[in-house]
């Protein structure tokens, strides 16, 4: 039987018919060496003012704050350390909202500006919030205009990149798809440039794309990912139940009208939590623990906390609150976690019986190491030996 090649169009149509989207734009595609391109927001916000007129509830996640603030300070490109790059987007922040805020009144639109820290969607209250915000927002008729917080975040704690913010933001919304806006059309086999590329048209699982070279940062240097980051947002995003599409901001009427341009990503998988998400593939682990096959079968298989009396070992140095990894005997990582103790303090708790800790330290140490509710198992295919 010849193999069936999926149909390139076929759930493109999700866009047209999205009851709710997220669309992301990157800092290439909205600023220019002197600044904000306004010509390029009015042609995006026209594009999103007709979706919003057929319906749809829009969530924009848009780059470009710190490549907004390098003209106005004399920078003569990003800056790389963590302190001007804050300094950068709290001057650009105020020139892109300006913008954007000016461009959708053309449409009688009102906007809002949602900063967000990768904690303010791990952290329980902070989530909620989010949540509750985003979603009051979209009920008086507003456009959220999202972006990570690059005036106080941390190197520590970060998304990285509002490519994979947007994922976790559509998660977090329930969107039905997630629209990825950027400088090149679509995925190729290889570097667009490169003879002999071809488009990927559809990808319908990860393995899909074990072969494919995929590029970095763009040509225009202002962005931080490049399409790793947008094929890691799109991943992120079907793998919890929601299609994405990656394509050039030139594109975004054709996309948004379910035509075949740049590459669809079909959603494969179930709904998660944004926390979840974010501990289990983006959080930088600061450390590991070694424990015992019981305690795996009992944090995995049983869905328990972790004790001491079934770690074996301590690895890396980490603070209490750090995310961490979990692994086997045999050094497979089978789960992440945020630790309630730091790497100085368990080595004296190993294998040691919540009761005995009880008796010789108090009442503060009969905490797990990793509290159930705050812990991710990772599934079997992305476990690392």
């Amino acid at each position: 039987m010849a193999e069936q090649v999926p149909n390139p169009v076929a759930g493109r149509d999700t866009l047209h018919r999205a009851r709710r989207l997220v669309v992301k734009i990157g800092s290439s595609s909205l600023t220019t060496p002197t600044g904000v391109n306004g010509q390029a927001i009015d042609s995006l916000v026209d594009s999103l003012a007709a979706v919003r007129a057929r319906g749809t509830e829009v969530v924009l996640v848009s780059s470009g704050t710190i490549a907004a603030g390098i003209h106005p300070l004399g920078l003569g490109k990003r800056p790389r350390d963590l302190a001007t790059q804050q300094a950068a987007a709290a001057v650009g922040q105020g020139k892109l909202l300006a913008q954007y805020t000016a461009s959708f009144a053309r449409h009688g639109l009102e906007v809002a500006q949602v900063l967000l820290t990768a904690e303010d969607l791990i952290r329980r209250t902070q989530y909620t919030n989010a949540h509750r915000a985003l979603n009051r927002l979209l009920a008086l008729d507003v456009v959220p205009i999202v972006n990570e917080n690059d005036t106080v975040t941390t190197a520590e704690i970060r998304f990285g990149d509002n490519d994979r913010l947007s994922a976790l933001v559509a998660n977090l919304l329930r969107a039905d798809a997630l629209l990825l806006l950027t400088d090149v059309d679509a995925l190729y086999t290889a570097p667009p440039s490169r003879p002999g590329s071809s488009r990927i048209s559809h990808v319908a699982s990860r393995s899909d794309l074990d072969e494919v070279l995929i590029g970095r940062t763009g040509p225009a240097g202002v962005g931080t990912g490049g399409m790793v980051t947008k094929v890691e947002a799109a991943g992120i995003a079907a793998g919890s139940g929601i299609h994405a599409l990656v394509t050039s901001a030139a594109n975004a009427d054709a996309a948004l009208a379910g035509q075949d341009v740049g590459t669809w990503f079909q959603a494969s998988g179930r709904r998660q939590s944004a926390r979840g998400i974010w501990l289990g593939l983006l959080a930088e682990v600061h450390g590991r623990v070694v424990i015992d096959d019981g305690a795996v079968t009992a944090l995995v298989t049983n869905r328990r906390s972790l004790l001491p009396a079934g770690v074996t070992g301590v690895q890396g140095r980490f603070d209490a609150g750090d995310p961490i990894e979990l692994a086997d005997p045999r050094g497979t990582v089978v789960a992440r976690g945020f630790v309630n103790y730091s790497s100085t303090e368990l080595p004296g708790m190993l294998g040691r019986r919540t009761a005995q800790l009880l008796e010789e330290f108090g009442p503060e140490y009969q905490r797990p190491v990793v509290h159930t509710d705050d812990c991710v198992r990772l599934p079997l295919r992305s476990r690392r030996p």
